[in-house]
């Protein structure tokens, strides 16, 4: 694959996938190199100077009165790492680990940061020959940033702390490092804050949930579709007509998507001229629903955009001619690394993706309820009575929708005062990220749990057959998980339908 060049203006989220789950290989394009060598010539003129300057010659946070001269910049550095690696609980994953270190490495290409390229280059080389640091996912407020997250990956980079091994086992970072043939790092003026100082851990996790939740939101199009298909729906609401006068993209765009997966399907012909007006909300409002959905992921990937591509650190290091190295700039504290942006769009895609799966469990109860579904057999169990059906997959379903809307209350209205109430309002960006992690998953597995009850009605109305592309949607259900002939242990099928699902064979229909 193609090396990235990262420079820190035009990272873009697929990109982030790209190196993050793909090991596509990155370095500090040329032009970003002299940005960042202009920048640090500026930093290092402060320092020469002994000038006061937050970070660079003072501790931070609560102690930034505390002058720190000669020797003292250099122990400042490790002591910083070392105090800021507080994190707890159960690691990130290595891609969303690798991912915050390309976050991280293309926000200090931009120029801003006065680090030193090989910084740049040493977290390249890292994520190149797959050493991955061990970062706890819990400790951060989201507020200087994701302090002790991204403070676990500044340990690794001077040799300390942790990494993952070939086997996802744990080793000490000076191993990993030496395996890898990599030089730890000594760390100079301002680079312990520049490293530690950003959103990037709380927009990995986001960027690769939103991918995710890209997918997702196709997927349920056609799943959507079975499912109206399964239960006779009728396909007017989806005309382009009502759409045009309520244009929101999204909508949009997902009635489009209904009307081509119902078009010439058997089933709705079948039935075209039953006395049924209209369908339940369920049903009906699939585009204006999932097109919601689908506005507010337009949204998010609007916001992740612009922030990966941003100086999020404090303080930020401005040069007065960008054509030389004359140590000539300005050094400015402000608050770029505050999360509140992301945090207000975590919590918004947490919300969408809640509403996503909790119209899918809706579709699954009249899929699987004989008051409901249209002449399907009750639970679509064949010999109902004897066998259950799926009456106790709609109860998962509704387990996980319920979570939920626990998890999908947001976290960002909240706010603790820290760092002895210099740092007195903070975003919760990082919790927000977390949660979301597990809503994505809840949201795959009741799309899972729909699909295939879906699956299974459309069976039970053969010979009668659906669309070609819901055709294609059921074989694609039907490779990993056989029709439901009698009861049986459905974890499994669930499981792998959830991993048709990530993998993006349904979506690909509407692609």
């Amino acid at each position: 694959m193609q090396a990235l060049h990262i420079n820190g203006n035009d990272l873009t989220l697929e990109a982030v996938r790209e190196a993050a789950a793909e090991k596509r290989p990155a370095l500090l394009a040329p032009d970003a190199r002299e940005a960042v060598n202009r920048a640090r010539a500026v930093v290092d003129a402060l320092v020469a100077s002994n000038k006061i300057s937050y970070a660079i010659t003072t501790g931070v946070g609560k102690l930034s009165d505390v002058h720190i001269v000669g020797d003292q910049v250099r122990e400042l550095q490790v002591n910083l790492v070392r105090s800021h690696a507080v994190g707890v609980g159960e690691p990130l994953s290595i891609a969303e680990t690798r991912a915050m270190m390309i976050l991280r490495a293309n926000s200090l290409a931009k120029g801003n940061s006065g680090v030193r390229a090989i910084t740049i280059d040493t977290i390249c080389e890292m994520l190149n020959r797959g050493v991955t640091p061990v970062v706890p996912s819990q400790g951060s407020v989201g507020a200087s940033g994701d302090l002790a997250p991204l403070a676990h990956l500044a340990l690794a980079l001077i040799g300390e702390g942790e990494c993952f091994d070939e086997k996802s086992g744990r080793i000490a970072s000076t191993d990993a490092l030496k395996r890898a043939q990599i030089k730890p790092l000594v760390l100079e003026a301002k680079e312990a804050v520049s490293l530690i100082n950003g959103t990037q851990a709380m927009l990995a996790i986001g960027t690769l949930m939103l991918l995710a939740a890209e997918t997702l939101v196709d997927t349920a199009d056609v799943i959507g579709a079975m499912a109206c298909d399964a239960l006779k729906g009728t396909n007017v609401a989806f005309d382009e007509r009502i759409q045009n006068v309520r244009p929101h993209a999204g909508q949009i765009r997902s009635a489009k998507n209904l009307r081509r997966l119902l078009e010439e399907s058997e089933i709705r012909a079948s039935h075209r001229d039953c006395g049924r007006v209209q369908d339940a909300y369920s049903l009906r409002c699939i585009p204006q629903v999932h097109g919601a959905v689908r506005d507010t992921l337009a949204h998010c990937r609007s916001v992740f955009e612009t922030e990966m591509n941003s100086a999020v650190d404090n303080p930020l290091v401005f040069v007065k001619n960008p054509k030389v190295i004359d140590g000539e700039g300005d050094v400015l504290s402000g608050g770029n690394f505050h999360g509140e942006p992301l945090a207000f769009a975590l919590d918004f895609l947490a919300i969408a993706l809640s509403a996503l799966a909790g119209i899918s469990e809706r579709r699954l109860e009249r899929i699987v309820n004989p008051a409901l579904s249209e002449g399907l057999p009750p639970f679509l169990a064949p010999g109902a009575g004897m066998n259950s059906g799926f009456m106790m997959p709609q109860v998962t379903a509704a387990a996980l929708v319920s979570e939920n809307k626990v998890l999908a209350h947001p976290a960002s209205v909240d706010s603790i005062t820290t760092s002895g109430n210099k740092e007195d309002f903070v975003s919760m960006g990082m919790t927000a990220a977390n949660k979301l992690k597990k809503i994505v998953d809840n949201t795959r597995n009741t799309l899972a749990i729909e699909a295939m009850a879906a699956a299974q009605a459309i069976d039970f109305l053969a010979p009668v057959k659906t669309s070609k592309p819901l055709q294609q949607a059921h074989a694609a259900i039907r490779s990993v998980c056989p029709t439901m002939e009698k009861d049986r242990a459905m974890y499994r099928d669930f499981a792998r339908i959830a991993e048709v699902i990530g993998s993006g064979r349904l979506a690909e229909v509407v692609r």
